[in-house]
């Protein structure tokens, strides 16, 4: 099938990890380094976002998300479609700022 803005989807997750000991710190900065390196970008501290191409390649990825869970905290994690995400209106203060660019995707024939 072809791409399109209801098909591509938006993995988001937002934690709520205990930092008050050392280990917990280190804990919580090993999580947030973990989902980076599967492609996660900040966009705002403590919720994460990342571009997939299907719903098979959103599951690959929150399987990875859950796989790396730590002991301690608040983890959400949660999908929407391109279309929502493209909804959504975005300021810094009073001044409205534009959405993230959607990374370009490659269709092979």
């Amino acid at each position: 099938m072809r791409l399109n803005e209801y098909r591509i989807l938006w993995v988001l997750v937002f934690f709520d990890l205990p930092t008050e000991t050392k280990k917990d710190r280190q804990i919580s900065s090993r999580f947030r380094k973990d989902i980076m390196k599967d492609g996660f970008a900040m966009f705002q501290f403590s919720i994460y976002l990342r571009h997939c191409s299907s719903r098979e390649n959103a599951d690959v990825h929150i399987k990875r998300v859950k796989k790396n869970l730590p002991p301690k905290g608040h983890i959400g994690i949660m999908t929407i479609t391109d279309k929502q995400f493209g909804m959504m209106e975005l300021f810094y203060g009073k001044e409205e700022k534009e959405l993230p660019d959607t990374p370009q995707q490659l269709e092979l024939f």
